[in-house]
């Protein structure tokens, strides 16, 4: 990921690694101000550029229907269990292993695909286990921006399948390939992530200078003919992403500071690059749309055409947002795989996800692989716990629309196709069960209309009164309600 992100981590080895990361401690996250630092101006709601190719607003309308998705950063990086590609970058918020050197460091860290050996990938649980949590649609990382590519690409050796890499002789050697598989085989909506920035390619970051940033490190002005080297590069990557790898649906594409117009990130941490990185986003665009018709384009945090929806990032706006957006979101506190993570309890899963689907936008939640190829325990018990609460009320989440005046003191609202309204109860830490009754002012049901809790069956009783409907929970609803992080009323009709 780019920004708004615990830039730090505990960092943890494997114990034949601990000569190799010698020096790796468990650091503790920098502090607000800090990373308030890092934070760049997000683009507003004027300069978003509707969708006008009917097939991309198809899909588009389609992605809006999942509601909810898992994206998993996987790569090098997790064999040592620390922050996904930045040890790379050189600044003072960039914290290596005391006394190593950048120049060892960056050698050090190559070196790590010649450990990556993922005996126990197995992405067939992984779809299964996503897919009983209730998500419906998946981002995998295919390159982050050290440029180690996960996917057998004909551009570099920098791959998972190179001869160096333990891994390479396994038949699941194509990770991303045996990953999208796995997932569309559960008929989930397939995303590739995949970085436009690359510190691997000499291209992009040259070995003729130094590089201090995570920008380009010479004026393409200057050096046109190595610039076009590197479009060429990441153009030929964008086709093989896009015709060996099946159906895509979205290719989410990060590393926002390459683009053609400049971007707050390029001048970030004292790293104010005079040049534009113009990556040709119309002609890669032209690409992934000969190849893919109808992919969505989520080129983040580029304004403009190809930034099809909007990803705030470890945040959920505090309105609805005038454009499709979707917030992405560490189950923990890092994105890629860290030993000392600590992950967020169901109940606040639950709540920030009921949340963004009030307000009608998705959550795409981010869980790490570990360097074996399992899923964390951890990560693997809140989506069970997550699922559980989804095959109850996931009919107040998927294929929802946001309906105002979307929240009234603890209840959240989503509108279903039907005309039915979901009015999702959060409940509050340790309160053991619902109230008997529930006061509900933002809406009048129509004459007849049936109230319901989802999972408890059974018609409630409820009055209309000049402060609201009032309605009744009988004891054994709410016993039965009385584990759950929230619960759903719904309303079959409403007056308009």
């Amino acid at each position: 990921m780019v920004t708004r992100r615990r830039m730090l981590q505990g960092a943890g080895t494997l114990a034949l690694l601990a000569p190799f990361a010698k020096g790796f401690g468990n650091e503790t996250p920098q502090n607000v101000a800090q990373v308030a630092q890092q934070e760049h101006a997000k683009p507003t709601g004027d300069d978003y550029v509707p969708v006008t190719d009917p097939l991309v607003k198809q899909k588009l309308a389609q992605w809006s229907d999942w509601k909810f998705g898992i994206i998993l950063h996987w790569g090098i990086y997790s064999v040592l269990g620390i922050v996904e590609s930045w040890t790379l970058c050189s600044g003072d918020w960039i914290k290596r292993p005391g006394g190593v050197g950048y120049v060892e460091w960056k050698q050090r860290y190559e070196q790590l695909r010649t450990k990556f050996n993922p005996v126990k990938f197995d992405p067939a649980k992984w779809a299964q286990a996503a897919h009983a949590a209730g998500m419906r649609y998946l981002v995998f990382t295919t390159k982050h921006h050290d440029g180690f590519c996960m996917f057998d690409t004909a551009q570099t050796g920098y791959r998972v399948t190179a001869p160096d890499v333990p891994y390479h002789a396994s038949p699941r050697a194509n990770i991303a390939k045996a990953v999208f598989d796995a997932f569309r085989r559960r008929d989930f909506g397939i995303g590739a992530y995949f970085s436009k920035a690359d510190w691997h390619h000499p291209d992009y970051w040259s070995p003729l200078w130094a590089m201090p940033t995570r920008n380009n490190n010479y004026d393409v002005g200057k050096y046109p003919e190595m610039w076009k080297r590197f479009v060429d590069f990441t153009h030929a990557q964008i086709n093989e992403l896009t015709t060996q790898y099946g159906g895509l649906d979205l290719m989410w594409l990060d590393a926002g500071w390459v683009n053609a117009n400049g971007h707050p990130d390029a001048k970030a941490y004292s790293s104010d690059v005079p040049w534009a990185q113009d990556i040709d986003m119309p002609g890669l665009a032209a690409i992934a749309r000969r190849n893919q018709p109808g992919i969505v384009l989520v080129d983040r945090d580029v304004s403009g055409p190809y930034e099809n929806y909007r990803t705030p990032e470890q945040a959920v706006p505090d309105q609805p947002l005038p454009y499709p957006w979707e917030t992405c979101m560490t189950m923990g506190g890092s994105w890629s795989w860290n030993p000392h993570d600590k992950y967020k309890s169901p109940r606040e899963l639950v709540h920030t996800l009921v949340g963004i689907v009030a307000k009608g936008g998705n959550l795409l939640l981010g869980v790490g692989p570990q360097p074996d190829g399992e899923l964390p325990a951890g990560a693997l018990d809140r989506l069970q716990a997550i699922g559980a609460w989804m095959r109850v009320n996931g009919p107040a989440i998927h294929g929802s629309r946001a309906i105002a005046p979307y929240g009234e003191d603890k209840f959240r609202f989503t509108r279903g196709r039907d005309g039915s309204v979901n009015a999702i109860y959060l409940v509050d830490e340790g309160e053991q069960e619902p109230p008997a009754s529930v006061t509900l002012r933002s809406f009048k049901p129509v004459q007849g209309a049936k109230l319901q809790v989802l999972g408890a069956g059974g018609e409630l009783a409820w009055r209309q009164r000049d402060d609201g409907i009032h309605v009744e929970l009988p004891e054994a609803v709410r016993r039965q309600l009385a584990a759950s992080p929230a619960w759903t009323l719904r309303i079959s009709a409403v007056r308009s």
